[in-house]
């Protein structure tokens, strides 16, 4: 593995791995098998949230997992109602004492929930907690450029910003926002949906099978090459493995065009003007 390819470098100096494990919707035993196996086979990045309702089995799984804290980068993400300076202090104190840690590596406000109006206090509440060395980095998540100018006009630029994107929603605008001010994107539900209305696509399988990989591995590349983070959801170690084996091959010009041809302006897109929580 090249590990200039399969880690990047965030501003608050923060290294993490360009292939994570996205939580949701994994509870319970089932959700600490899930983190606990990917651990096994090699993940280092783990995404969790407030309202995912499984940060007590990610923090256990980190604990058991024998592994040095340092190595393993935990995010989590927290909920409207915590949008000010001494909610954010108070969501993180309550976060960290259910995963049993000492500190969050990366925190993110959950969506920008714009009709409350809040995000800003959201934000100076993460800056706090960053100085008191609760978390090192901080970003957002679900944020369009509309809602990143407003924090930039305030002065504030996150590191990261977490967005839904697959083939058939790149999210062009967003991505170019992204590189243009120096944020580090990162895809949820880089899949698409469970339905598989992406990878069973044809054109996904002829590319697929000229590098032996699956369409699946084909997606996460295609991310990864574009300068993006990816936390695709597994609870199988067998699919959690070839999510992660995804550094061995490389897509050419002409593959990365194919699959940029797969973008469907239907394709239903959570909208953070009218959802959040």
């Amino acid at each position: 593995m090249n590990d200039d390819v399969a880690t990047f470098r965030l501003r608050s100096g923060l290294t993490i791995p360009r292939v994570g494990l996205g939580t949701w919707p994994l509870t319970g035993d089932e959700g600490l098998r899930a983190v606990a196996s990917a651990l096994e086979v090699g993940y280092r990045l783990l995404d969790t949230a407030e309202n995912y309702r499984n940060e007590d089995v990610v923090g256990r799984a980190v604990r058991e997992s024998g592994l040095p804290r340092s190595e393993i980068v935990v995010t989590t993400k927290f909920n409207k109602e915590w949008h000010s300076v001494e909610g954010v202090r108070e969501i993180v104190s309550r976060s960290l004492e259910l995963m049993g840690l000492e500190h969050v590596d990366i925190l993110l406000i959950h969506w920008p929930n714009p009709g409350q109006d809040r995000y800003v206090e959201a934000f100076e509440g993460m800056l706090a907690v960053q100085e008191e060395g609760l978390t090192t980095a901080i970003g957002t998540s679900n944020f369009l450029p509309t809602h990143l100018d407003v924090l930039a006009a305030a002065g504030y630029v996150p590191e990261i910003n977490q967005i839904q994107l697959d083939p058939l929603r790149p999210r062009r605008d967003v991505v170019a926002y992204m590189r243009e001010n120096g944020i580090v994107g990162e895809c949820w539900s880089p899949l698409g949906r469970a339905s598989g209305e992406l990878l069973g696509r044809p054109e996904l399988a002829t590319i697929a099978e000229a590098h032996w990989v699956t369409p699946a591995q084909v997606v996460l590349r295609w991310q990864i090459q574009q300068g993006l983070v990816t936390i695709p959801k597994s609870a199988s170690p067998e699919r959690q493995a070839e999510n992660l084996d995804v550094f061995s091959f490389e897509l050419s010009e002409e593959e990365m065009a194919a699959i940029r041809t797969l973008e469907d302006p239907d394709a239903e897109i959570s909208d953070p003007e009218a959802f959040g929580h």
